[in-house]
């Protein structure tokens, strides 16, 4: 097993989260390229673990901490780091190591371009990403938002923690009208998932049914609303992780608009 920077040829697959062969992952559009071309004029690395036989069965993206959804200095941040683990595609790569050596190979890189730290984050439940993987690679807790730990490894002494940046404003629906709202930057592939299902169904239930796009890859729109993605249904945040189904989504929809005569 190695550790490669993302080659050309492949990053479609990066694109899709290694999950070429879900439909799921195709339903999640062109968004996740489009963030992909713009972050990496602004320092974003991306890395893969491959097999002896040259099969990709783990990514890391990382960038800048200045850059990202998390507030920080003089830090690299890791948004996403996955080892695919189904049975379908290329199969279950777990257990064979392919998390460390990604995280491990990013720590260097970040380190010799001059990084004062590494950070990411981790959910406090047993679930993807969890936060004691990080602390069992000599992470510490930064902040915290509910569930979602924010962790982090200084490299040198005078480093500081990066912070959760915090929601700044919030969404309250409209008189007379179902108002979808996606907040959405494009780094997340089931993000990317809800905000495709949701615009679709917005458009399927028509009437007084309203979508609206926060294209939180403009940097002036998150620092405007501290959400980096996130999807709301007449000002109620609906969950996307994982992500809604479409029918879901769509009867949700429906039901606030038969609400509304």
């Amino acid at each position: 097993m190695q550790v490669i920077d993302l080659p050309a040829e492949q990053e479609r697959l990066f694109f899709l989260c290694l999950e070429d062969w879900s439909a799921d992952a195709r339903e999640s559009g062109d968004r996740r390229e489009r963030w992909y071309r713009a972050m990496k004029e602004r320092g974003l690395r991306v890395k893969l673990a491959v097999d002896d036989n040259g099969t990709a069965g783990g990514m890391i993206q990382y960038l800048p901490v200045e850059r990202s959804f998390v507030s920080g200095a003089g830090l690299y941040f890791a948004p996403c780091i996955w080892v695919h683990g189904y049975k379908q595609g290329r199969g279950d790569f777990r257990k064979r190591g392919m998390g460390a050596a990604l995280l491990a190979a990013a720590e260097r890189d970040a380190r010799e371009r001059g990084a004062r730290g590494f950070a990411a984050w981790g959910l406090l439940l047993p679930f993807w990403m969890k936060a004691s993987w990080f602390r069992k690679h000599g992470y510490r807790a930064a902040d915290r938002d509910g569930i979602m730990s924010l962790r982090w490894k200084p490299f040198v002494p005078d480093a500081q923690p990066p912070r959760w940046t915090r929601r700044k404003r919030k969404l309250s629906g409209e008189r007379g009208k179902v108002l979808v709202e996606s907040f959405n930057s494009g780094w997340c592939m089931a993000q990317n998932q809800a905000h495709e299902r949701a615009k679709r169904a917005a458009a399927e239930v028509g009437g007084n049914v309203e979508f609206r796009l926060y294209d939180t890859l403009d940097p002036a729109v998150f620092s405007e609303w501290g959400i980096a993605d996130a999807l709301f249904v007449d000002g109620r945040e609906v969950r996307t992780g994982p992500p809604p189904s479409y029918e879901k989504l769509r009867d949700l929809i429906a039901r606030r608009a038969r609400n509304l005569r």
